[in-house]
């Protein structure tokens, strides 16, 4: 497939449906070869089938970002398929319970963190070093709970809040080594995640979830993959250290 990341290599972690999948067929679209990790293997079979039905290159790696020794495997088997890694989208999460701060179980609290947070610095620790040879840049899922607070959510808004720190501090470490990172910082999108808490469309809760954007409404993971591919390319050539808002204006009110 011919496009912009022609001969480049990516990884999208939580690729087996929603914004990751999304993202990794945007990146396929562009002519990366792409590597697809997550834990659910049927679903990140099924984003491999389609990335290759279009044409593109890509296999699936089972990884839990939240395990140092896999995040290694992943990259080493990445670098040993395809000779090199040009991009990264660090987004695999997971949505954690709902429950006031003191009330919030330690179990769940460790959980949350262990994923949206330790496991983006996990994937950065090991996708800078690969990079370093040839240049590269790295996208971190993070939210706008990554710069609001968002009640009944303690765990989440913690670990995107330091989803946007961590990505500012390793944007200026590597500024003049050639990688580039950014986050990117969705408002409430159509995904599963949003549906396995039950706001699907039609519901009640849904119409109201819409009606907090301005927008009125949810985005979508294609326009959030391509915020993230934007920042990937070389339009974006001089940004880094950039939390940038994808939110239909729920964070300008």
């Amino acid at each position: 497939m011919a496009g912009e990341f022609a001969g480049k290599v990516a990884i999208v972690t939580g690729a087996s449906s929603g914004i990751g999948r999304a993202t990794a067929l945007a990146f396929a679209r562009e002519g990366a070869s792409v590597v697809v990790a997550d834990r659910f293997e049927e679903g990140g079979q099924e984003t491999v089938d389609m990335i290759r039905g279009q044409g593109g290159a890509a296999f699936h790696f089972t990884c839990d970002v939240s395990q140092d020794a896999q995040v290694l495997q992943l990259i080493d088997s990445t670098v040993r398929t395809y000779g090199r890694l040009d991009y990264a989208c660090n987004n695999a999460g997971v949505e954690g319970t709902q429950a006031p701060t003191a009330d919030y179980p330690a179990d769940q609290w460790d959980r949350v963190l262990a994923v949206n947070l330790t496991g983006v610095w996990l994937c950065m620790r090991h996708e800078i070093p690969a990079m370093l040879a040839r240049g590269g840049a790295i996208v971190n899922m993070a939210s706008i709970l990554g710069v609001v607070g968002f009640a009944n959510a303690a765990a989440y808004t913690a670990a995107k809040h330091g989803v946007v720190g961590l990505t500012k501090v390793a944007a200026i470490e590597y500024a003049t080594q050639g990688v580039r990172i950014n986050a990117v910082c969705p408002a409430f999108i159509a995904t599963p995640m949003l549906g396995r808490a039950g706001i699907t469309e039609g519901t009640e809760m849904y119409a109201t979830i819409a009606g907090m954007h301005p927008m009125k409404r949810l985005g979508t993971s294609e326009e959030i993959a391509e915020a993230a591919i934007w920042l990937c390319s070389e339009k974006s050539s001089f940004v880094t250290g950039h939390a940038m808002l994808v939110d239909g204006g729920y964070t300008a009110q």
